[in-house]
């Protein structure tokens, strides 16, 4: 059970910010005609904020079941990316161990582990412990939910979440990850964090006024991981010279 409390105590942060964003969730997937009930149901199948957000929007839209399943696809698409960069720290992991892992990461539980492969925060580079993803990813999936149902149950009585600053949760929560996440790497590999930090935040602007949809996090993903992965091979080919 070690494991699995300091896998929870590690997510904290994003614990803090799903109370917030994914209150958020739960008013306006009610705002858009969904009961209770397919809050909650959405919030544990699909688990995924931005997606949620989405499948609000296409609910008010009155679109197709076909149009919503697309478009979830492509705006998750990028969990394949995340789930391939943790794939190998995982592969003795037993299969219902890493169906669990998959089935339960998200943006902000893959930086938590990312950060303590880079040995950040006192963590041992190289190695992943599966209780510890699994408490991790946990506390999250049970952040999310309780909050979804709290802003599916309290909604009414809100009003404007923009007011409140509900909307901002999450870029404070992603600015908060990353912080942390650079304070627990070397001066090479933090230069190379804050290049590809401020080059997806630039190609993520443009993506989002030239393409339609969110293709925005793709492209930015794609490009800036890119370039950070070949910085980093830049810089160990001049290291070793």
């Amino acid at each position: 059970m070690s494991g699995l409390a300091a896998g929870a105590r590690a997510g904290l942060p994003v614990v803090l910010g799903y109370l917030s964003i994914g209150f958020a969730a739960g008013v306006v997937q009610r705002a858009a005609g969904l009961s209770v009930a397919e809050v909650m149901l959405l919030s544990l199948v699909l688990y995924a904020g931005s997606a949620q957000f989405v499948v609000a929007s296409l609910v008010a839209a009155a679109v197709s079941p076909a149009t919503a399943i697309i478009t979830v696809f492509f705006v998750n698409l990028r969990h394949l990316l995340l789930a391939s960069a943790l794939a190998p720290y995982c592969r003795n992991f037993p299969v219902w161990q890493n169906a669990l892992i998959g089935a339960q990461l998200t943006d902000e539980t893959f930086v938590i582990a990312w950060g303590r492969l880079a040995g950040g925060a006192g963590a041992t580079p190289a190695v992943l412990n599966a209780r510890w993803m699994i408490g991790l990813n946990l506390s999250a999936y049970g952040a999310w939910a309780i909050a979804n149902l709290a802003g599916a149950l309290l909604g009414d009585r809100v009003g404007n979440i923009h007011a409140l600053g509900f909307d901002f949760a999450l870029a404070a929560m992603f600015g908060a990850l990353l912080v942390l996440q650079l304070a627990g790497q070397g001066g090479a590999g933090r230069s190379v964090g804050l290049v590809v930090a401020a080059l997806a935040a630039l190609i993520s602007v443009a993506a989002t006024l030239a393409l339609p949809g969110h293709w925005n996090i793709l492209v930015a993903t794609l490009v800036a991981a890119t370039t950070g992965l070949g910085l980093q091979q830049w810089k160990s080919a001049t290291t070793s010279l």
